[in-house]
């Protein structure tokens, strides 16, 4: 069940705003450079996977993370109650991205994780156990408490500006300062 806002139903600032502002507001949104992830699960008839750029952690204990799923996605209201994996991209995986973006490519590789179906040799994975869904407008957002990860060296997949980018393995990580 996805628990709805508390908050009044009216549309705030930015709702209902002309296609120029929301234009606008998408195109500022975008000047935030994020990592690029795959949400992959198994749906009640297939395996699906979603490339998403709204992805943070959330807790530490317990550890959650948060994944924000576009409702239009086609594979959005498969997800609900379903065990997922977060997926972080290498730098290398962009045609990956496209593939679960819409732009089908070679098939993936996957990975038979003890929870969750996952990408082969991606940059780290989170394997998740759903925790709760949340309205988010015209997302949903999904937390999911983390039962296994990983993570390999390498460079990450970025975007900002509306097109992909890399940060270097230099800029990644605090683990050495713990």
């Amino acid at each position: 069940m996805i628990a709805k806002s508390s908050q009044n139903a009216e549309p705030g600032p930015l709702g209902r705003t002309s296609r120029p502002r929301a234009h606008h507001f998408r195109g500022s949104l975008g000047r935030f450079a994020t990592g690029v992830a795959i949400v992959t699960f198994d749906g009640a008839t297939k395996r699906h996977g979603i490339t998403v750029n709204s992805f943070t952690s959330v807790s530490m204990e317990p550890p959650l993370v948060l994944v924000s799923i576009a409702r239009n996605a086609k594979a959005h209201d498969e997800l609900a109650g379903r065990p997922f994996s977060v997926n972080i991209l290498g730098a290398e995986q962009k045609q990956l991205a496209l593939h679960f973006a819409g732009r089908p490519g070679p098939e993936p590789r996957w990975v038979e994780g003890g929870t969750a179906p996952r990408l082969s040799n991606v940059l780290a994975y989170f394997e998740c156990t759903p925790w709760a869904a949340y309205d988010g407008g015209d997302h949903t957002l999904y937390l999911g408490e983390v039962v296994d990860f990983n993570y390999r060296s390498g460079d990450a997949l970025a975007f900002a500006n509306s097109s992909f980018t890399t940060i270097p393995e230099s800029q990644l990580g605090m683990e050495d300062l713990l």
